[in-house]
């Protein structure tokens, strides 16, 4: 696997090693080493799979906030989807941050998500499909959203979503999150 810091700090594009011959490929999705040696998370709790339907679907920022706050390692698997990370931990250099990438069946990237980032994302096709792996258990009273469209963040989205869910149009300002220790 080969690994790239993006310009937020802890947050990682990861690629995989495609091993190629006649039949396709082979490649790891997770390997416990690689990632102990990066000094990334290697406890998976969850994997969870989401599809969106249509084009501009958009899902999140989501977050959690301690003690359940999660370590996501997301990738698609079908279709394309744009995909974003804001920075929440107040004490980073990066706070307030955001960064984005295109996610699809076709690079086959993944992006990891570290422990006090909102996560989100707009579908760019019909019918995408995400995998990711969570590292703590879904705890509803810990949850959190950011509102995709805050000016504070300045998220550049690749196109206006059409196809919200009510808790996502709810999300709130980044200057109206209580970190609860995200640090």
């Amino acid at each position: 696997m080969k690994f790239k810091e993006t310009s937020l700090q802890g947050n990682y594009l990861i690629d995989l090693d495609l091993l190629e011959d006649e039949r396709g490929f082979f490649a790891r999705y997770f390997c416990e080493k690689e990632f102990s040696n990066v000094g990334l998370n290697t406890r998976w709790v969850q994997i969870n799979n989401s599809m969106s339907c249509d084009v501009g679907t958009l899902r999140g920022l989501h977050f959690q906030c301690p003690p359940n706050a999660e370590v996501k390692l997301v990738r698609c698997i079908r279709g394309s989807i744009w995909d974003v990370v804001v920075d929440l931990r107040k004490a980073s250099k990066t706070y307030g941050k955001w960064f984005g990438t295109t996610l699809s069946d076709k690079n086959r990237t993944m992006i990891y998500v570290p422990k006090g980032f909102a996560h989100g994302f707009v579908s760019l096709e019909s019918d995408s499909e995400i995998l990711y792996l969570v590292s703590d258990f879904y705890a509803p009273e810990t949850e959190g959203t950011l509102i995709w469209n805050d000016p504070d963040v300045g998220i550049q989205w690749p196109m206006q979503p059409k196809v919200l869910s009510g808790k996502d149009l709810q999300g709130k300002l980044l200057r109206d999150i209580d970190p609860l220790g995200l640090d």
